[in-house]
Parts: C-alpha cells; sequence; structure tokens
C-alpha cells in the first residue's frame, strides 16, 4: 500500500512507519522538517505545515492516510478536504479523552464533550479544551470521509521515545530501586498502551479497511503489578492530595478526582475484538528503561523529585505514628 502519514517522526508516528515499513508498505511522511529529519530515509519526505502550507499534498495520491498529528478542528479540516478525492481511508488518531463523562468508564458509545465557543485554538490552562477539540476533528474526519473513516481513541501511549515522561518516570523510578512511594490502593487499575502495540494495530487495521470509532488502551492492571517486586509504601490518596501533590503529571497515572473514576477503566472490548493486543508488562517497562537510560541525563517532564518523593514518605511516616 501506499500510506501517507500526517507526521512521523516523533513518538507515535514513528512507530507507526516503523511497522508499516517493515510490513512492506511504501511510506510518505508529511511533517514541517523540524523533529528527526534523518530518520526514514527509505520513506519519501514532504515537508510542509498543517496550518496554512499543504502544497506538498497538492500532487500525490495514496491508499490511505494516517493522522497522528491533527489537534485543531480548523487545521484537520484542511487536510481532510485535501485529501477528501487522493486517497481512499481516513485515520484519525484521538484520545478517550473526548469522553463527555470520564466518571464512570466509557465505551465508544459514550456521548463526547463539547465546547461552547468552538473557534478557540488553545488547551487551556488545565487542557480543558482538549477533550472538546479532539471530538470536533473526529467530525470533521467523519464529514469529509464518510464511511472511510477509522477513529482511534487512544489512551495514554507509552514506550521508547515517549517525550512526556508520564510513564517512563515509573520504570526510571524502578530502576533506582530504593524505598517507592505508590498511591494507594494497591488494587486501583492504571490503564496505557505500547506505543509499538498501538502502532502495529493501526496498520494492520489500515490494511483492512476498518471504519468506526475504536478506544485504544489496555485492558487494566492494578498498581501493584505495575510496581511488582519494588520496596512500595502505599500512601493514601487524601493524604497526597492534602500534601498538594499534582495528578497525573507529579505522580504519573495517579488521578484521585472522582470526576475521572472510569478513566483508567475505559471499555476496550472492541478494539480487542478487532485484533489489538498487549505486549508483556515486563517488556515496556525493560524497553523504556533502557531508551531512558541511552538518551542521558536532562531535566525529566513529570514525576516525583528525589527530595520531594523522600519528604512524602517521611511526613507519612510521621502520620501512621501518629
Amino acid at each position: 500500500m501506499k500510506l501517507l502519514v500526517l507526521g512521523g517522526t516523533k513518538f507515535l508516528g514513528r512507530a507507526i512507519v516503523d511497522s508499516a515499513l517493515a510490513r512492506g508498505h511504501e511510506i510518505s511522511i508529511f511533517t514541517r522538517g523540524q523533529t528527526n529529519p534523518d530518520l526514514f530515509p527509505e520513506a519519501q519526505h514532504l515537508v510542509g505545515d498543517r496550518d496554512g502550507d499543504l502544497a506538498a499534498l497538492e500532487g500525490g495520491h495514496w491508499d490511505a492516510v494516517i493522522d497522528t498529528s491533527g489537534f485543531y478542528p480548523r487545521v484537520v479540516r484542511a487536510s481532510a478536504e485535501l485529501l477528501a478525492d487522493r486517497t481512499a481511508h481516513y485515520t484519525f488518531v484521538s484520545s478517550v479523552s473526548v469522553y463527555a463523562d470520564l466518571s464512570t468508564p466509557p465505551d465508544e458509545s459514550s456521548p463526547v464533550a463539547t465546547m461552547e465557543d468552538e473557534t478557540i485554538e488553545e488547551m487551556g490552562d488545565e487542557f480543558q479544551y482538549y477533550g472538546p477539540l479532539k471530538a470536533l476533528c473526529e467530525a470533521e474526519v467523519e464529514r469529509a470521509f464518510a464511511g472511510r473513516a477509522l477513529i482511534v481513541r487512544a489512551g495514554l501511549i507509552v514506550g521508547p521515545h515517549d517525550p512526556t515522561d508520564r510513564f517512563t518516570y515509573w520504570p526510571r523510578r524502578l530502576a533506582r530501586g530504593g524505598e517507592m512511594l505508590g498511591p494507594a490502593p494497591a488494587d486501583e487499575p492504571v490503564q496505557f498502551i505500547d506505543v509499538r502495540d498501538l502502532g502495529e494495530w493501526i496498520v494492520r487495521m489500515v490494511e483492512e479497511r476498518r471504519t468506526g470509532v475504536f478506544n485504544a488502551i489496555n485492558e487494566g492492571l492494578p498498581w501493584s503489578e505495575l510496581l511488582a517486586g519494588a520496596d512500595v509504601t502505599w500512601v493514601d490518596s487524601s493524604f497526597l492530595l492534602e500534601q498538594g501533590v499534582g495528578e497525573w503529571m507529579e505522580l504519573p497515572l495517579w488521578i484521585a478526582d472522582p470526576e475521572f473514576a472510569g478513566h483508567a477503566r475505559t471499555d476496550v472490548s472492541r478494539a480487542v475484538e478487532a485484533g489489538l493486543t498487549f505486549r508483556p508488562l515486563a517488556e515496556t517497562i525493560r524497553d523504556t528503561a533502557d531508551w531512558d537510560a541511552a538518551r542521558g541525563e536532562g531535566e525529566p517532564a513529570a514525576g516525583l523529585a528525589p527530595e520531594r518523593e523522600a519528604e512524602l514518605l517521611e511526613a507519612w511516616r510521621s502520620r501512621a505514628a501518629v
């Protein structure tokens, strides 16, 4: 197949291109040429900007398009309309954050979030517009590719080359050893997906010309499994909130807000039935840790600083001793 990837040299796009090349497909990558421009010399590199410079796409035709980099509906509309007659199939990578109510476990039929002003083009101070904007992007794709669109609502994507540290913190912390703070209860689930599993599945779905909406994340596992074998002190979420610990970024994967109680219980049965599989957790942890070590020291983008973790553990022990 001739595949066009809109964004393919950073994280998920990189995994998709890796998989597609391994499966013998002919790849074109459309990017600004700024991130890892030397990757994939065997692919065609088309340089432009989704926001105003799509000229490099005007002369091509592809069997399918995979869009990993759409965040604003106006920008997605431009590429979708341009490509509607140049390709038979369009995959848009969205997010489980599109759901209006995450207090209960969502499935693909759950209502999506809306926003009063649909012209807003910013994520908001607390990323409150991220989900509604992704939902609007989905609508643009479905409008331009009616009956020809695959919408992939991904959860937290993890693994090698993750620029966010939202999961990488835990393999790094496990590798450091010593007493570790874990958010109680230990049986509370977490959900994420290895970028390679997601990339491979998306390519297979495109090969099969699948359409419709699919949640794409693992089936969930307890914190105790994620941190198995470590010297974990389980700290109550109420205490962490009292201490001002930031959810999701300061303590990655942890969300205590009841409005997000269903976030880590997203129904993925439809994707599993369509062939989504998950590699062993130990493999994801090992490969992420190896990649993290190889890239060298740098300022972490997320996670508890060692001093902060030690202070919290000491405060927790003092509380328990009273």
